[in-house]
């Protein structure tokens, strides 16, 4: 999507770029460019907001349940580890912050994955919690109570730690381009639908 994202972005400039020509049939052209430029960025953002916004829920997935008994508020990841001993795949997924005495239920598909990792953080950089939690039955819910501070492994917490940030930093790289296109779309719908004088 990261890439969907930075050609709109460009899709958007031309179309914004476009409204310099205000005669002759080089102005119905471009008309329609930016018509059809807004239309697709309308649907495309349309269909990331609505897909982001649902229930990631699957069918068959392992239902894990991450309760937080500890006294703080933490902010949670859950590194999923699949693949092959010598290449591992890491999938990370951002649970979110999790309140004293609450808990949040996350979905994750097992079908090429055998274990997790859920790693806590308080504030951006101090991971005070980390586990490795193996899977041998995908069709038994987990349920992972946080109780208290532990790392079980210096070595995979750092790995998770380089997972994390890595995710961190496509997000912020993401939600850079979506606000640089969020903005160059509305300034082509308020071009578009302004009356002339």
């Amino acid at each position: 999507m990261f890439y969907l994202f930075i050609l709109l972005f460009f899709l958007l400039s031309a179309a914004l770029a476009a409204t310099v020509f205000k005669s002759g049939s080089q102005r119905i052209w471009s008309r329609i460019f930016r018509v059809v430029v807004v239309v697709i960025s309308v649907g495309i953002f349309a269909y990331y907001f609505i897909t982001r916004s649902l229930s990631q829920f699957e069918e068959n997935a392992l239902t894990v349940q991450l309760v937080n008994k500890l006294p703080f508020p933490l902010d949670f990841y859950i590194v999923k580890v699949g693949g092959t001993q010598d290449q591992p795949i890491y999938e990370t997924t951002h649970s979110g912050s999790i309140r004293s005495a609450f808990y949040r239920i996350e979905y994750l598909d097992m079908r090429t994955a055998d274990q997790f990792w859920v790693a806590g953080f308080m504030g951006r950089k101090n991971l005070v919690y980390f586990s490795q939690h193996y899977v041998p039955n995908r069709n038994e819910d987990q349920i992972v109570e946080i109780q208290n501070y532990i790392n079980q492994s210096q070595k995979l917490s750092k790995l998770a730690a380089a997972q994390i940030e890595e995710l961190r930093f496509t997000n912020m790289r993401t939600a850079i381009w979506i606000t640089l296109d969020l903005l160059l779309l509305f300034l082509n719908f308020t071009l578009l639908i302004r009356r002339r004088k």
